[in-house]
């Protein structure tokens, strides 16, 4: 092994319900052949939860309120750590930036259709993994400076 530190990406997606839980999806001119959950890459410092509501909001116009993490996943591969939250909708209508973005919208998903619209296996499982999610996992942003300074805590109880 060579001596280099590791060098991973980490992204961030979230599951928005609407009332009649339908979920917020999208799909994009580079994988355009999916629908997808809303999200993106995190940038160097950011904490996770601001990220999502960053990417979130850059890609559809809507607010969102994380609640917690429903699954992380690992592409080797790519090294990249994607991190999914359930989140709740604040505010806003459905906006795109048409040059990243084709479409977005509130969708009936399940497991009997899903298929038809996620054709990638790892978005898949990521998705049905956040709709059946009812306990999520405690997430925590710290610094240091010098003392330990808890920033946020996402934790369902």
């Amino acid at each position: 092994m060579d001596n280099e530190p590791p060098k991973h990406i980490v992204s961030v997606t979230a599951l928005v319900m609407n009332e009649r839980d339908e979920a917020l999806l999208l799909r994009t001119h580079w994988r355009s052949d999916t629908w997808e959950m809303p999200g993106g890459n995190v940038e160097v410092g950011e904490p996770l939860d601001e990220a999502v509501c960053r990417e979130f909001l850059e890609e559809t116009g809507i607010v969102i309120r994380p609640i917690g993490i429903t699954g992380v996943y690992y592409n080797a591969t790519k090294h990249v750590l994607a991190v999914v939250f359930r989140a709740e909708y604040v505010s806003g209508d459905i906006t795109i930036q048409p040059e990243e973005i084709i479409e977005a919208k509130y969708i009936n998903i399940n497991e009997s259709n899903i298929d038809q619209y996620i054709t990638r296996p790892q978005q898949r499982s990521r998705t049905l993994d956040a709709m059946k999610s009812t306990c999520f996992i405690p997430y925590e942003t710290w610094e240091v400076n010098p003392a330990y300074n808890l920033l946020s805590r996402l934790y369902n109880e």
